[in-house]
């Protein structure tokens, strides 16, 4: 899991300086009036907000709170791959030791529930 960290970690970095680095340029709303006067730019926000949605279908089923997974896909449709990276880091950091990719991926079941999800 120390690779994921790492990626995620180099995600996290590389997006907060690129948007800090073109925010210097620009705001955002100026040049998302740009991008989507463009035909390919379009095409690329619809690609990248419909790999947005992807992923929050994931992180939707690994939530179980409402609120919770209301703030993050207002982050993610905000923040981008930054509140990704974020969510994927939160998740890394309260794995135990020795943790498996199937104990990231997978919801964990609450304290009431059994592994088949059925409270009893």
């Amino acid at each position: 899991m120390r690779w994921l960290k790492l990626f995620f970690w180099g995600v996290l970095a590389t997006m907060v300086a690129a948007s800090a680095w073109a925010s210097r340029d620009r705001g955002v709303l100026d040049a998302l009036a740009e991008l989507v006067a463009d035909p390919w730019g379009l095409v690329t926000l619809v690609d990248l907000y419909l790999g947005f949605f992807a992923f929050y279908v994931w992180l939707a089923y690994k939530e179980t709170s409402l609120a919770a997974r209301a703030l993050w896909l207002l982050a993610i449709l905000t923040l981008g791959n930054i509140a990704t990276a974020a969510y994927v880091l939160w998740q890394l950091h309260r794995l135990p030791a020795g943790a498996t990719a199937a104990d990231l991926l997978l919801r964990r079941p609450a304290r009431d529930e059994g592994p088949d999800g059925v409270v009893g």
